[in-house]
């Protein structure tokens, strides 16, 4: 338990560590991700320990309320994550991921402990786009949301027609959708951080987070573009960019 009274067990799904590792690696899933989306990362990253963050609201934690406020929720993670500092911090976030990454990442700057790199996937530098207006949702079995959630990459024809995929999962789907909303429409671009910033984007990408990086850092800035759509490290994993970059960052 931190001073804060953030149980890091609780939040952080973690590997054994290496007999070589020399940095911290946080992973940090989508909307509607889990851990579970890093499980098997540790065997390919022997220099970093691996911790996969869980979120409230899933998984082993269904339980909880599902968040509901974005920097928030941040604030909590950097909590949990603050005991790892004595190596480097290396962040990689994919898409909504990589924005709870960044403020997670601004929330320790702030109190003085640097993050070494911030890895944000399924994200590409550009301008932030115009909020869209909240409208009326549909059901969570409305075809149009399961159809969606398909065409994304993410999720399997399958899994996503399953009832009781349907009742468990949508659910927090849609809560991570409204706290992301919210979140890009109140979006700051201070306070600056102090790291290199690495994106990594698929080609074929139309749903990437789209967000003005180099303007968000004082460290210097890097674009990947890499083969795949949204979801590309489902079947190619990043992991040389992240070994070649968190060497260097």
């Amino acid at each position: 338990m931190t001073a804060s009274g953030v149980d890091p067990r609780i939040w952080l799904q973690s590997g054994s560590a290496p007999a070589g590792a020399r940095r911290q690696l946080i992973c940090f899933p989508h909307a509607g991700g889990s851990a579970t989306m890093f499980r098997d990362w540790q065997a390919h990253l022997p220099d970093s320990v691996v911790h996969a963050v869980r979120y409230p609201g899933r998984a082993e934690r269904i339980d909880e309320p599902a968040p509901d406020d974005l920097v928030q929720l941040a604030a909590r993670i950097a909590a949990a994550v603050r005991p790892l500092a004595g190596s480097p911090l290396v962040f990689f976030g994919h898409s909504m991921g990589a924005a709870v990454a960044l403020e997670t990442a601004r929330h320790l700057e702030t109190d003085g402990v640097p993050v070494a790199h911030l890895f944000a996937s399924g994200s590409r530098n550009a301008p932030l786009p115009e909020p869209e207006e909240l409208t009326e949702e549909e059901p969570d079995d409305d075809p149009t949301t399961i159809a969606r959630l398909i065409s994304l990459g993410g999720t399997d024809p399958e899994v996503a027609a399953d009832p009781f995929f349907q009742e468990l999962v949508l659910p927090y789907i849609r809560s991570d959708g409204r706290m992301f909303h919210a979140y890009v429409r109140a979006f700051r671009v201070e306070p600056l951080l102090r790291c290199p910033v690495t994106t990594i984007v698929g080609r074929e990408d139309v749903d990437a987070d789209c967000r003005p990086w180099p303007e968000l850092t004082r460290g210097p800035f890097h674009e990947e573009v890499v083969a795949g759509d949204h979801f590309y490290l489902t079947s190619d994993p990043p992991f040389g960019l992240l070994r070649a970059g968190a060497a260097v960052g």
